[in-house]
């Protein structure tokens, strides 16, 4: 059993000890310090919302209950995405959030992700104060007249109506189209976002595949081309113009062309920003882990591209501070400020589909006009007593006639290639990916690497 307190919320499996595992007393304790650090701030009301996943209902009225017990008034959204939910925060003028999500996590697995007053997520900073408050267990509760109030709604229509009405989003050009889409939703909310959606912007042939949101995951729910094979099917089989799949929470979108293939998760990113700057100029931001074809599309346009840490809220922070026009991270999360400041699938759907119809060709050769690197991703499962630090540094020397950047683990650029290391902010794994234009390149400076940490935990030992 596994629990995970990181920039990404408070991450775990369902069952087992408490401390071990996002237990019912975890789920209770890591509510109330978030609650309890808002109502300091004299917060009054929260937004809470939640994927589809089984234990959802579960974690739910444990949230839902010790909030009210605290004192604060919940905006109920029940099942609804990550975007929608960090959307309703500002527009109800609440103090905080809490959506209940794990999302590309397998089902095991569930989340409180935190949110601030501006539906972003919360700092380290607010962080560190939330686990240091959970850990002291220290709770004052309000007295009987004095309990928080639920109110439900529901914010999707309204998620839909501000991305509609964005100047780069064309309805005409799509609806005339008259595209036929395949959509996985991995039987969570995507199942019932995403249609509506597509409907809105004009598409009325859409070939659904594990769209019921009952949580039960008909395989990996991370949009990899590997999990998402079964689409591929169903794009050729129904002979669709593309095929769309989203992670449990709806901020990640991964695409398929009409012959079957995987568009690449990283160039989703890629092909919205290359529009978006067609139709703006400004500055684009991605994160240390993600494909430079962004920056080849961004100078491509005139303009200056930069890098963050891994983990949305650092790419957000950068991209206030270089005032960015769109940005996101290679995993299919698209950002955009216009809308607002979190990864969304919806926003993402909605200006590829615009980009798709504008450009007069099929998905295929829409993905053949932009730069084509590989990305090896590869992990190794980080055991106790492993001293990261020591590892890096170990790297760090081996390699130190190369670039490197510490900002977030240790990126090397060797060459025209790149290869990064780090802890993930969801599992207790060391996250190594390398770029270069062949994938062979690309594996073969991932397993150098994997090699080096082997060389490197050996001399630690």
């Amino acid at each position: 059993m596994t629990l995970i307190k990181s920039i990404s919320g408070i991450r775990g499996t369902i069952g087992g000890k408490q401390g071990d595992a996002l237990t019912p007393l975890d789920i209770a304790k890591f509510t109330l310090a978030f609650g309890t650090i808002l109502k300091q701030n004299d917060a009054k009301k929260i937004v809470v919302g939640r994927d589809a996943r089984i234990s959802g209902e579960m974690v739910h009225h444990i949230v839902v209950g010790n909030l009210i017990g605290l004192g604060l008034d919940v905006i109920d959204l029940g099942l609804a995405t990550t975007p929608t939910v960090e959307m309703a925060v500002t527009t109800e003028d609440a103090d905080g959030g809490i959506i209940i999500t794990a999302s590309h996590n397998p089902k095991q697995w569930n989340a409180l992700k935190l949110l601030n007053n501006r539906g972003e997520f919360i700092s380290e900073k607010v962080g560190q104060e939330v686990l240091k408050k959970a850990q002291s267990a220290k709770f004052e509760f309000a007295e009987v007249d004095k309990l928080g109030q639920v109110t439900s709604k529901d914010y999707l229509d309204y998620h839909i109506e501000k991305i509609l009405a964005l100047p780069y989003v064309n309805v005409a050009a799509i609806k005339a189209k008259r595209y036929k889409v395949a959509l996985d939703a991995v039987n969570s909310v995507g199942g019932i976002a995403v249609p509506k959606l597509l409907k809105a912007l004009g598409v009325d042939e859409i070939f659904e595949l594990y769209c019921e949101p009952t949580g039960k995951f008909a395989h990996n729910p991370e949009p990899l081309p590997e999990n998402i094979s079964h689409l591929a099917s169903e794009v050729k089989q129904y002979k669709a113009d593309i095929g769309i799949a989203v992670d449990p929470d709806v901020d990640r979108l991964a695409l398929i062309d009409e012959k079957g293939e995987p568009f690449g998760e990283e160039y989703t990113l890629v092909a919205v920003a290359d529009y978006v700057l067609s139709q703006v100029k400004g500055n684009t931001v991605s994160n240390l882990s993600s494909t430079k074809a962004l920056k080849d599309i961004t100078i491509k346009h005139g303009q200056q591209y930069f890098t963050s840490a891994v983990g949305e809220v650092n790419v957000v922070e950068k991209m206030k501070e270089v005032k960015a026009v769109i940005g996101g991270e290679g995993n299919g999360g698209v950002i955009l400020p216009e809308l607002h400041y979190g990864r969304d699938a919806l926003v993402g759907i909605a200006l590829f589909l615009s980009h798709l119809a504008t450009s007069n060709k099929s998905v295929h050769a829409l993905r053949a006009q932009y730069p084509n690197y590989v990305i090896s991703k590869n992990k190794i499962q980080l055991e106790d007593g492993m001293d990261l630090k020591f590892i890096i540094q170990h790297i760090k020397e081996k390699y130190a006639q190369y670039p490197q950047n510490t900002v977030d683990g240790l990126r090397i650029d060797i060459d025209e290639d790149w290869v990064h290391l780090r802890a993930s902010n969801t599992e207790p794994i060391i996250r190594i990916y390398a770029e270069s234009s062949t994938e062979k390149t690309a594996n073969n400076i991932a397993d150098k690497m994997k090699m080096d940490i082997t060389n490197a935990i050996k001399h630690q030992q």
